[in-house]
């Protein structure tokens, strides 16, 4: 997902918000252009919510099948696995296909780009963070990266845990005749139905607790990275 967020903040920045501004490594690229005009000019906060929003998109064509399948296999509750009906996630997998073929597979999908699309919201507050600790605080670049990547996380999973509550509830419906929810929204009322308002934020506390830990030291990493490569 990083790779991808990397490539559309590059494609925003150079075709949308600074389409004037030619990149130092563009061919062709005037030499005698002034020392400003060779450096890219900064994406602002809503371009990094964009970027977040068409990485999310993509990444979801992959995450979809995934979470379907492991959301299938965490709502076994059999103590031994011959009483279980997927032995296993390729088991699953393939069960599934074999009944409902790709569909099947990608059952969840829609519920999984809305859902992702909050990632505008991680994206463009990581922007901000990074914006505000850089400018007022004296936290080396590493550290900013930490704060920024777990504060970003939070603010992610407080606009978006309903949605990804609802999602679970789509993708753990029976498949074929038996499916409760053929909407989005059908699923949303059944939460509110069952649990008023309280149904959507169940086992928020500690999924917020481990956003912040989990995201700090993977945007850590990665912007180490981004910064060694040459």
């Amino acid at each position: 997902m990083l790779g991808s967020l990397t490539f559309y903040r590059r494609i925003l920045n150079e075709r949308v918000f600074n389409p004037d501004i030619l990149p130092i490594s563009t061919p062709g690229a005037k030499r005698d252009l002034p020392a400003v005009e060779e450096t890219p000019h900064k994406l602002p906060p809503i371009g990094h919510g964009l970027a977040g929003v068409m990485a999310g998109c993509t990444v979801s064509f992959i995450a979809a099948p995934v979470e379907h399948i492991k959301a299938r296999l965490q709502i076994q509750y059999a103590s031994t696995k011959a009483q279980r009906l997927y032995q296993g996630p390729i088991d699953c997998g393939k069960k599934i296909y074999t009944k409902h073929g790709l569909r099947g597979i990608y059952h969840g999908l829609y519920a999984t780009l809305l859902f992702r699309s909050f990632f505008f919201f991680w994206w463009g507050s990581y922007d901000v963070f990074t914006s505000a600790l850089t400018a007022h605080t004296s936290l080396s670049t590493p550290a900013i990266n930490f704060w920024a990547g777990g504060l970003s996380a939070q603010v992610f999973w407080l606009t978006s845990y309903p949605s990804d509550v609802v999602k679970q509830r789509i993708m753990t419906d029976p498949l074929g005749p038996d499916r409760r929810f053929s909407r989005w929204r059908d699923a949303a009322k059944a939460v509110w139905r069952e649990n008023g308002w309280k149904g959507y934020w169940r086992g928020f506390v500690p999924c917020f607790l481990r956003a912040f830990p989990a995201n700090a030291m993977a945007l850590l990493a990665f912007e180490g990275v981004m910064r060694a490569l040459p």
